[in-house]
């Protein structure tokens, strides 16, 4: 079968992420693409790399315009989703790459983002731990998805497995994470412009103001069966010269009585039958070039026993699997197609 697919949001980086996975993958047909102050120009005009997508036009981002398909991507601004998922009812699968549908908790969303809140969505990180299983279980069948915040999905990735395992505090992680500026968006921004970023390094919402704050302390709550008040995360995420990508560096402490042994055996539990999410052979560390157009995250486990804690580094590209591969592969598990398709484990290098 082959599934009809629309894009909002095409002109910018997510949505343009989306359109290069989408357009390798053997059951989609990628028939519609829409944009808002763009809308009326080539596709190609936004996206030149995606040649194989030329003859696409632009669309007005209406709900009659992404009616009618079988599924539908949302790669809109935070706060701009709602609008349209209200009118989109008969759309059998509908996607939101937004912030729009992530969270549960109503009080979370006016602290951090505000305006009009809408009913959380199946939340799509596959191999994320929830309650003893993955959360790949609940997006089998599944209507309505909210793909992931990039560093949330890769911080709450990092820390999941030890949390699950109780071989962690997670009433005192600390994250520190290098981003790439495609995070933000493609809109223009003084403070990312290249002659603000590059010879730089630039941390922004410091001081637990970060939007992606909740999510992850929502998805580790999941994980362990605890309140997200009983997660305390200190998050600092700087903005480095790379176009693309994350390194995240989480750590928290060890847990009273438990071993080496025990803390690694955790995180091989949890991914070592995973296709996506690989931890590396110990003494080695991710770098972000090795996941540049991957829907790979690779993490590296350290353990600071002077420090009494356990330490992640996490590399994602983040328009990948943090954004649109994830998208893609929850996509795959609701329509029951192979997880892996049109992804790829592998980098581009150099």
């Amino acid at each position: 079968m082959t599934y009809s697919v629309a894009v909002s949001g095409a002109s910018g980086y997510a949505g343009g992420e989306i359109l290069r996975l989408l357009a390798n993958h053997p059951d989609i047909e990628i028939r519609t693409v829409t944009a808002h102050s763009n809308a009326g120009q080539k596709l190609s005009e936004h996206q030149p790399h995606l040649r194989s997508l030329a003859h696409l036009t632009l669309q007005d981002t209406t709900p009659e315009t992404l009616a009618g398909h079988d599924i539908v991507f949302l790669a809109l601004p935070h706060g701009q989703s709602g609008q349209y998922t209200d009118a989109l009812g008969d759309v059998p699968l509908v996607i939101d790459a937004g912030a729009d549908h992530r969270l549960t908790s109503q009080s979370a969303w006016d602290a951090f983002y505000g305006g009009a809140f809408h009913e959380p969505w199946t939340y799509g990180v596959p191999e994320l731990l929830v309650a003893g299983a993955k959360q790949r279980e609940q997006l089998r069948g599944a209507t309505r998805i909210a793909a992931p915040g990039c560093n949330a999905s890769t911080v709450s990735l990092s820390l999941a497995p030890g949390v699950a395992a109780g071989v962690i505090d997670a009433s005192d992680i600390v994250t520190v994470l290098a981003v790439g500026p495609s995070g933000a968006g493609k809109s223009l921004k003084t403070h990312l412009l290249g002659s603000e970023i590059l010879g730089s390094a630039n941390p922004y919402a410091v001081g637990g103001s970060h939007r992606h704050i909740p999510e992850i302390r929502q998805a580790l709550a999941a994980t362990s069966g605890a309140e997200p008040d009983g997660i305390r995360i200190s998050f600092t995420p700087v903005i480095v010269p790379m176009a693309r990508g994350i390194l995240a560096t989480s750590t928290a402490p060890i847990a009273p009585g438990v071993t080496d042994a025990e803390i690694r055996a955790a995180w091989e539990s949890a991914y070592g039958g995973e296709t996506f999410v690989q931890l590396l052979p110990e003494g080695s560390l991710p770098r972000t070039a090795d996941v540049l157009g991957a829907n790979t995250a690779l993490l590296g486990l350290a353990i600071d026993r002077a420090a009494n804690r356990v330490v992640v580094v996490a590399a994602v590209d983040n328009l990948v699997k943090g954004t649109a591969g994830a998208a893609i592969q929850s996509m795959n598990i609701a329509l029951g197609l192979a997880e892996t398709t049109a992804l790829s484990i592998n980098g581009v290098a150099p």
